[in-house]
């Protein structure tokens, strides 16, 4: 499928974003997910289907000042 990725067009094998993220991160960790804008409850990953054509970001915390 078809999705962009913090604004990279990417074709990837994967049905929900649980999968995306295990495929794309090494640790979820501080890890917040928003597909088409809309922020995705980290309790809802495992379950929560991707379509072709979808724009998801993924943003890490980063600590510092």
């Amino acid at each position: 499928m078809k999705l962009t990725i913090n604004g990279e067009s990417r074709d990837l094998d994967v049905a929900t974003l649980a999968q995306l993220l295990d495929a794309e991160l090494a640790t979820t960790q501080g890890v917040a997910a928003a597909v088409d804008g809309e922020v995705v409850p980290r309790a809802e990953w495992a379950t929560f289907p991707l379509a072709d054509g979808q724009a998801v970001e993924l943003l890490t915390a980063v600590q510092g000042g």
